[in-house]
């Protein structure tokens, strides 16, 4: 049985598409839209207009690594600061 979870976005206005990711990155997706104070498809647009070669799940797994990479960067260097 797949722990990935299906879920429609829509990307340029209009084009509804569904994309599968696990829980937990639905869960870190949805923490960053709060985070940045932007809306699901919104992310997912700016996501895919970098032209990831990968696809758009991957796009989208990709950006949750590198933007949780650099908030922890972020804490270490806030840290180190105090």
């Amino acid at each position: 049985m797949s722990r990935l979870v299906n879920r429609n976005v829509v990307v340029n206005g209009s084009l509804r598409t569904s994309m599968r990711l696990e829980p937990e990155l639905w869960d870190a997706l949805r923490d960053i839209c709060v985070r940045e104070n932007v809306a699901l498809n919104d992310i997912v647009k700016k996501i895919e207009s970098t032209r990831h070669a990968g696809g758009r799940t991957s796009a989208v797994r990709v950006f949750i690594v590198n933007y949780l990479r650099n908030v922890k960067t972020e804490a270490a260097a806030d840290f180190a600061a105090a």
